[in-house]
């Protein structure tokens, strides 16, 4: 596809007879990228179940910024944020094409906020880990979409709202982050024992609970569900990408989950699928 290509995107992408499903991913820890476990696996059926996409925009935990952005460039880098982990996982590059104008299509749609068009990130862990296992030809655009830490939950909820008509351009919006998070309180005894603390299952059993039952709203204040919630969710980046993927669902949608399982006692990987 060439720059003209990229930038008569929304002129030559037509609109679909299907609606493409809106995805929210755990995606855990950054060595889920190169390893073949339960997790990774489900990642790459999960790609021969549903449509192969346009493009893919993820809402990544990793990305929080002031103000709302979008990539734009035609080849977003690799961005290994993180420290600690073996060489083999920072040798491993994504170069998967990007989409300025999708980027500028995206932004255009959304009234309730101003995206920017940014061109100094790229594809951080909670996008590349993901999309290796799932598309490893790299082929697919890939945009990133930051979450602004200034706002509310409401604020992104109302954003993602605006992006509905983009499934049915065959676009697969992802938001990437993890429902239960809170790496202070972490078990490393726990880790290959897929058990979660009591107070862990029971908000991964709340937040499913809530979002089979279409209860936004709660989902959207969560900081009213109890002390639990607040164990779950000590800081909103990973939750966030949820409420995005979440205001994507039609009167239509079913959910259904999986990779439902809890990771070092204070993580949980439970993922949702959005339509069919």
């Amino acid at each position: 596809m060439t720059t003209h290509d990229f930038r008569n995107f929304n002129q030559t992408l037509p609109l679909l007879d299907y609606t493409m499903p809106a995805l929210f991913i755990g995606h855990g820890s950054p060595m889920n990228g190169i390893e073949d476990n339960d997790f990774s696996q489900r990642w790459k059926g999960l790609a021969k179940e549903i449509p192969v996409p346009t493009a893919v925009i993820v809402v990544s935990a990793h990305w929080f910024t002031r103000g709302t952005h979008i990539t734009a460039m035609d080849h977003p880098e690799t961005i290994h944020d993180f420290g600690g982990f073996p060489k083999e996982l920072f040798s491993v590059q994504y170069p998967a094409p990007g989409s300025p104008s999708l980027a500028e299509e995206t932004a255009s749609m959304v009234h309730t906020a101003t995206i920017d068009l940014a061109h100094d990130w790229g594809l951080d862990h909670g996008t590349w880990t993901v999309l290796r296992h799932m598309y490893p030809e790299a082929k697919i655009p890939v945009l990133q979409l930051s979450i602004d830490y200034t706002k509310a939950p409401q604020y992104h909820y109302d954003l993602a709202k605006e992006l509905i008509a983009l499934r049915k351009k065959g676009v697969l919006i992802i938001g990437s982050g993890n429902m239960v998070h809170n790496l202070r309180l972490m078990s490393w005894e726990m880790i290959k024992s897929e058990l979660g603390y009591d107070w862990a299952n029971e908000m991964n059993s709340t937040f499913k609970t809530l979002i089979v039952n279409k209860e936004h709203g709660r989902l959207i204040q969560y900081e009213k569900l109890g002390k639990e919630a607040m164990m779950a969710i000590p800081t909103p980046e990973h939750y966030l990408p949820l409420i995005y993927s979440l205001a994507l669902q039609g009167k239509n949608d079913d959910v259904s989950f999986f990779n439902d399982k809890a990771v070092g006692g204070s993580l949980t990987m439970t993922s949702v699928k959005i339509g069919n």
